[in-house]
């Protein structure tokens, strides 16, 4: 039980802090899955503008359509990749914003 003002007090000092923490981890992070989405999308769209130049300029419908195959698979395979990178991204944000709360409320709970 908390017993003096000053133990009170700290303990609000603590938990703002831990605050403070949080939402820094938490503005890391979405910084961290900004970019990588916005890189992502980049790619995305230089990929595909190389990919309707090919087609544009194939010659038979045999090439035109193994541009339009390689495109696809190589475009399934980034989706894939990215999106396993960007929920990991999601995941390690949730940790770290977590961390000091967890951290807080562990020292905090034996003091209420």
């Amino acid at each position: 039980m908390v017993k003096t003002f000053d133990e009170m007090q700290k303990l609000a000092q603590d938990g703002v802090e831990a605050a403070v923490k949080s939402l820094g981890a938490v503005s890391q992070g979405a910084q961290a899955l900004s970019a990588e989405v916005s890189e992502y999308a980049q790619k995305a769209i230089d990929d595909t503008t190389s990919a309707t130049e090919r087609f544009l300029s194939a010659r038979t419908l045999e090439s035109a359509v193994a541009v339009q195959t390689d495109y696809l698979k190589a475009a399934y395979e980034g989706f894939v990749t990215r999106s396993t990178k960007i929920g990991s991204l999601y995941a390690d944000l949730a940790k770290d914003a977590y961390k000091p709360i967890e951290t807080y409320l562990s020292k905090a709970t034996p003091a209420l």
